[in-house]
């Protein structure tokens, strides 16, 4: 009987989740607004929230929002400056396994990463 339970997934899951949540030390700059991380890992939806208040403003909604789909990175929320897309590439996870979901299919077929 094989004991080996091991997800070949295991490892893209851990990778972003250590990008995500190196974003939750930076401190949001105004407002009282905290930034957290939400991990689903058995259906791979990956979070980070920005929730609070700035001034009167209520703050709610995801600051970057991937996906593990086919085996893929499905970036389909990056809100960041530097882009959660080099941040993989910099880990050394090959542009094919990188989807830029926030833009159309004809937009990413120019993009260098994966189309779907």
């Amino acid at each position: 009987m094989d004991t080996n339970t091991s997800d070949p997934f295991d490892p893209y899951r851990q990778l972003i989740q250590n990008i995500l949540t190196e974003h939750t030390r930076i401190p949001y700059s105004h407002g009282d607004i905290q930034i957290q991380t939400v991990f689903d890992r058995e259906s791979d939806h990956y979070l980070v929230m920005l929730v609070g208040r700035d001034g009167v403003r209520r703050v709610h909604g995801s600051l970057i929002h991937v996906d593990i789909i086919g085996g893929k990175f499905w970036i389909q929320r990056d809100g960041t400056e530097y882009g959660v897309a080099q941040e993989l590439l910099d880990a050394g996870v090959p542009r094919e396994h990188i989807v830029l979901a926030f833009y159309t299919p004809d937009i990413r077929q120019q993009s260098g990463f994966a189309v779907d």
